[in-house]
């Protein structure tokens, strides 16, 4: 099972993070996918009905991402199906989780991406996606 599907985190200052996730991605024979000045990406996103890729997001902090710091280190889960993402939602809020985001299509990924978001009893915040049309 492949567990994953991305993961965000942040970073004090990419110039100084960006040799060292080049390094170690390539090591891995992750393909670096986007070097913008706020972020680098690592891996391949899923797509469509097509879920067994995943990535790396790394971000930079700042005085502009500071305050959105726990929305840019999360864990996001792969699902295999839109009920087991409501399952995931709801287990967690009938567990000490709080709602960051009922499931529901993000279509602003793409058109399939079925998500939840949730909050841990520390204050991580997860995810659970299916990439599978309904």
């Amino acid at each position: 099972m492949q567990l994953l599907d991305h993961v965000s985190i942040t970073v004090p200052g990419l110039d100084a993070a960006r040799p060292f996730y080049d390094a170690v991605m390539r090591a891995l024979g992750a393909d670096k996918v986007y070097d913008r000045p706020d972020a680098l990406g690592y891996g391949e996103r899923c797509r469509p009905g097509s879920g067994q890729h995943s990535y790396l997001s790394v971000f930079a902090a700042g005085a502009a991402v500071d305050a959105a710091a726990g929305a840019r280190r999360h864990w996001c889960f792969k699902a295999p199906s839109r009920a087991a993402v409501d399952a995931f939602h709801a287990a967690g809020l009938a567990h000490g989780g709080r709602d960051e985001g009922a499931p529901g299509l993000r279509e602003h990924y793409h058109p399939h991406y079925y998500a939840a978001f949730l909050l841990d009893p520390a204050g991580n915040r997860i995810e659970a996606v299916c990439h599978d049309p309904g």
